[in-house]
């Protein structure tokens, strides 16, 4: 019998709720800017001629537009006036501590902050990547099955997709579903946008390891469901025995007076040299199971958010690139998502409710924890819709306010206790304006949020 054939898809997920012009530290647009300097730029060099899976939500891709004018501005400034300053600073407060390697270490990271130019086009270098897929998501990452209409529904895929494609002049098709959330029979609404195929997660359903986990899924509505690999994730995305915990690496959590990390994990200084070579290390050990797993053939998809690499794993970059560079020698084949379906043969079987958040549920965005965010949400669309159907005033900058509102960020920054009350100051804001844009006419535009925006979705039958 001969082997079906395999492949090993590498999809990062890149998103973040739009931050830009709404606070700096410790909670706003910084997020931004440390993410730009410390992932985006620098994945740049690594993915670029490898078959990985891109994806990049409208959103973030909002925010990467107005770098090219005055958020741009703030960035450069954020580099020479804030973190240039700061990395001298601890460094000399260190040295007369006597702790001179971790002095030596903040000084050596003050380099990751070095100003590139490619920082203000990114929407432009990402699309002259080579060999890389590039995928798209709903307008704001809302959680779709969590959608009060149709409507709603419509507004946020339509608004996403068009905004792809007049990034990239080009939509192959392939959507990641927000939080991975899935319910039987959204695919349905997927082929009217373009979608050919998108990710769910079906461990709950099959099991880790399972090896249902390598079928892609043909859908009777057309779109192919890709299962992630849980127990392939897992390797890199696990804060209790995930790679990024082992004591040599940087330590995520313990800072200087200014937020800087020159500790590792296991609460010495951190020596990067050493760093570095583990992460090569647990580049072959990943891809050595990634072999073993494929070895009956399938699909093995390990999707992960962008910024787990370079920002909260620093050495996740370098791990990467050994990946993408050490594949052929290890035997693995990596694919982009599009190339495996074409590969291996999907099978018919049923999809079960899903996400890959806390439980594999929607508790994470639905719970009474964060039902202020739900219903504020949930009203709003309702409204935004009962609008669009009498042709109501102040509509289009309604609908902005309420994708801003449909944020997956928010109730999981809530649920995870992560950023004290800007989400939940974000979601009241965005409330009140929402309200008073269709009591009156005001200005369409919300900052750079949605400048695609599909308002035809809100009024199609």
């Amino acid at each position: 019998m001969s082997r079906r054939p395999g492949g090993l898809a590498l999809l990062l997920h890149s998103h973040m709720p739009y931050v830009e012009g709404f606070g700096t530290w410790p909670f706003g647009e910084e997020w931004l800017w440390e993410a730009v300097a410390s992932v985006y730029v620098p994945l740049l060099d690594v993915i670029d001629g490898h078959p990985v899976t891109l994806g990049l939500t409208p959103v973030l891709c909002d925010q990467f537009e107005t770098m090219s004018e005055g958020a741009g501005e703030r960035y450069a400034a954020f580099l020479r006036d804030v973190r240039a300053p700061i990395h001298v600073e601890d460094a000399a407060g260190l040295e007369r501590g006597g702790e001179r390697a971790l002095a030596a270490e903040v000084r050596r990271a003050a380099a990751d902050y070095a100003f590139d130019e490619r920082a203000l086009d990114l929407v432009g270098e990402f699309g002259r990547l080579s060999g890389v897929e590039l995928w798209t998501s709903a307008a704001t990452h809302a959680v779709l099955p969590l959608l009060a209409t149709d409507a709603g529904l419509r507004l946020q895929l339509a608004t996403g997709v068009a905004s792809h494609e007049r990034r990239f002049r080009h939509f192959g098709g392939g959507l990641w579903l927000p939080e991975c959330a899935y319910e039987p029979g959204l695919e349905r609404d997927l082929p009217e946008h373009g979608v050919r195929v998108f990710c769910v997660d079906q461990t709950v359903a099959h099991g880790l390891g399972a090896p249902e986990q390598l079928d892609p899924v043909a859908t009777e509505a057309g779109p192919v469901a890709v299962p992630i690999d849980w127990q392939t994730v897992q390797l890199v995305w696990n804060d209790r025995d995930g790679y990024p915990v082992h004591p040599v690496y940087r330590d995520y959590h313990r800072r200087t007076v200014h937020d800087l990390k020159p500790w590792n994990n296991g609460g010495g200084p951190y020596r990067h040299e050493q760093a570095t070579a583990l992460a090569r290390e647990h580049a072959r050990d990943f891809l050595a199971r990634a072999r073993d797993r494929l070895g009956d053939g399938g699909l093995l998809c390990c999707a992960l958010d962008t910024e787990l690499l370079g920002h909260w794993w620093y050495e996740g970059l370098t791990w990467l690139r050994a990946v993408l560079e050490e594949a052929p020698a290890a035997g693995v084949e990596l694919v982009t998502v599009s190339e495996g379906v074409q590969r291996v043969d999907p099978v018919r079987r049923d999809l079960h409710p899903s996400s890959w958040g806390t439980a594999k549920d929607l508790s994470t965005w639905d719970s009474p924890l964060v039902a202020e965010i739900a219903f504020s949400a949930r009203r709003a669309e309702l409204r935004t819709v009962a609008a669009a159907a009498r042709q109501g005033g102040g509509l289009e900058r309604a609908a902005r306010e309420l994708l801003a509102l449909q944020s997956s960020d928010w109730a999981f920054q809530v649920t995870r206790d992560l950023a004290a009350e800007y989400p939940l100051k974000r979601v009241r804001a965005h409330a009140a304006a929402h309200a008073e844009a269709l009591l009156k006419d005001s200005a369409p535009r919300l900052r750079n949020l949605a400048p695609h925006l599909d308002l035809a979705s809100l009024c199609a039958p």
